[in-house]
């Protein structure tokens, strides 16, 4: 967990001004006449929030990207002081000065101040943002899971965002995330959260060390039985050559709490993502009959001992921490590229940098079947109610920075860095040499990897189509290449259609603390899985499940995705 104030308040101290002459105060007041009379039909253009014009620049200038700069607006108006808590990776840190350039330009662009808290997602994250709203510190801008969502809107703790969220306020947020995906991700019949931008491709791929099996002489795995005889050779069979048993098959994180959806037991037994629609019919993949299968298969495979035996307190991307250590053969990754060569914080260059020989290869056992589901809204971003209420004007100052993140000007800055030293620009097309890769590296990922924690906005893979601009990568290997189309050919599965809300009171957040409090009973105090039918009759009955079941399924219903 790291809090980092990102800019220390700095006030210059006016000196005393001595009396003038009578003639230099009529001067000094014709001065003034003049420049009101100069500037007064541009002040919509030099508001960033639009003011008393009705919103024309609303989104900080966001149609031309120059915020703050066109005219110097954001120094004619109020300092705000803005306090987030977002998500990042494990190794993001904010440095303090001028080489946070992201920092630097929201914060000259819009005259604020931020205080950013930032983790990675997981139990110790939920922990700390309750800690906070606990003790009246809540957010004026935080993110969550959908579950908390839930209960932070149900508990009165979120704002109203329809005076903020709108496609006059944020026309460039609208570009990536359409009115129709907005109403059906609102929950309790309110409209309290807002889905971060996300993808609309899916890169999810397990990984394997390609070197492992060159060095066992196997080939890579094709089906799921397949899978088990690599895992067994991986932590049996010495593949890394160094004489000790220290590796295992593969491995997770569970935070402490979750059975994780990267062990492939889940999609063997039909269960692909947390929801989606079967036989015409909504299916809710962990609390589904055939979950007792998953979690038989799953002791089966602890039992044997192929599987990292601290998967499930692993917290974050300690998994991967494991697996770039040398631990695990066979680990999941989400985003494109995460095991390209071009990216030098990708799994691939970390396990190289300790391993010259290692060759992270996506594969998948269910890659002709279905390999996840198509993709839906996911994490929610939410403004405090308190400030809403007492102080509106810091939601509407988040509103316009949000809305720069998603223009041009923010998405490039914070996904490629600065023009001219981490990119080429000419006109739509943005190019990167590895000339600019060096520049990045030094300015960006050795100052504490800092792009990470402001990319909270795009989950996974934030694609530059909805901005009509293309990326063009000098930098990609035919390796990386290679990656890409073998991702790409995988199969997915249709999603629900629609994002969808439990119905009014039924509380959510109980509903799966308690579903997973049986998944670990099973996993780690049982013999077998064969309870798994009664506690889900319980789950279903005492703790309203089927309540739930029938409610998203007439959501669904009525998005005209089942009869």
């Amino acid at each position: 967990m790291v809090r980092v104030e990102c800019n220390e308040k700095k006030r210059e101290v006016e000196k005393p001004v001595k009396k003038r002459s009578f003639w230099i105060v009529v001067l000094l007041a014709l001065c003034v006449a003049v420049s009101a009379c100069s500037g007064g039909g541009n002040n919509g253009a030099n508001s960033a929030n639009g003011g008393a014009n009705g919103g024309e620049t609303s989104g900080g200038g966001s149609e031309n990207g120059d915020g703050a700069d066109n005219g110097g607006g954001a120094q004619e108006r109020p300092h705000l002081e803005l306090n987030w808590f977002v998500h990042s990776s494990a190794d993001a840190i904010l440095p303090k000065g001028d080489q946070d350039f992201i920092r630097k330009a929201i914060e000259e662009k819009f005259n604020v101040t931020l205080n950013i808290e930032h983790m990675p997602m997981g139990s110790d994250f939920d922990t700390r943002l309750s800690l906070l709203m606990s003790s009246g510190d809540t957010p004026d801008l935080f993110v969550s899971t959908g579950v908390n969502s839930q209960k932070f809107i149900i508990d009165g703790i979120t704002a109203d965002m329809t005076p903020f969220v709108t496609p006059e306020k944020m026309p460039n947020y609208f570009k990536w995330i359409s009115e129709v995906e907005l109403q059906r991700y609102a929950v309790e019949k309110k409209f309290e959260r807002a889905p971060l931008i996300f993808p609309r491709k899916v890169y999810r791929s397990y990984y394997i060390r390609q070197d492992w099996l060159d060095n066992l002489g196997l080939k890579m795995p094709t089906n799921y039985d397949e899978m088990m005889d690599v895992m067994r050779a991986f932590t049996f069979n010495d593949p890394d050559r160094n004489g000790k048993n220290d590796t295992y098959g593969m491995s997770a994180a569970g935070n402490g709490s979750t059975v994780s959806w990267d062990f492939p037991q889940w999609i063997q037994h039909g269960l692909i993502g947390a929801l989606m629609v079967r036989d015409n019919q909504y299916v809710d993949n962990q609390s589904d009959a055939n979950v007792q299968y998953v979690l038989q298969g799953i002791k089966d495979m602890m039992a044997e001992g192929i599987v990292d035996p601290d998967w499930f307190l692993n917290k974050g991307t300690e998994h991967v921490d494991k697996a770039v250590g040398g631990k695990v053969g066979i680990i999941v990754g989400g985003t494109k590229s995460f095991a390209f060569d071009s990216d030098p914080t990708s799994i691939q260059n970390r396990t190289k940098a300790i391993n010259p020989d290692a060759n992270w290869m996506p594969f998948h056992p269910f890659a002709d079947t279905g390999t996840w589901v198509e993709s839906l809204p996911d994490l929610p971003f939410m403004f405090s109610r308190g400030t809403a209420e007492k102080s509106p004007e810091k939601i509407e100052r988040i509103v316009e920075i949000l809305d720069w993140m998603a223009s041009e000007e923010g998405f490039l800055l914070i996904n490629y860095g600065q023009e001219g030293k981490h990119y080429a620009r000419n006109g739509s097309t943005i190019t990167i040499t590895q000339a600019h890769l060096d520049a990045l590296q030094k300015d960006v990922i050795e100052q504490g990897n800092f792009q990470q924690v402001y990319r909270f906005f795009y989950s996974h893979n934030p694609e530059p189509e909805p901005l009509g601009l293309t990326i063009v990568d000098e930098r990609l290997s035919e390796r990386d290449n290679e990656i890409v189309k073998t991702i790409e050919s995988y199969k997915l599965y249709p999603s629900i259609g629609t994002n969808v809300s439990p119905p009014p009171g039924f509380n959510l957040a109980d509903f799966r603390a308690k579903m997973r409090e049986y998944h670990a009973k099973i996993l780690f105090e049982e013999p077998d899985a064969s309870n798994w039918p009664k506690y889900r009759e319980e789950l279903m009955t005492t703790y309203g499940g089927q309540q739930m079941i029938d409610a998203y399924t007439e959501q669904i219903r009525a998005a005209g995705v089942i009869q």
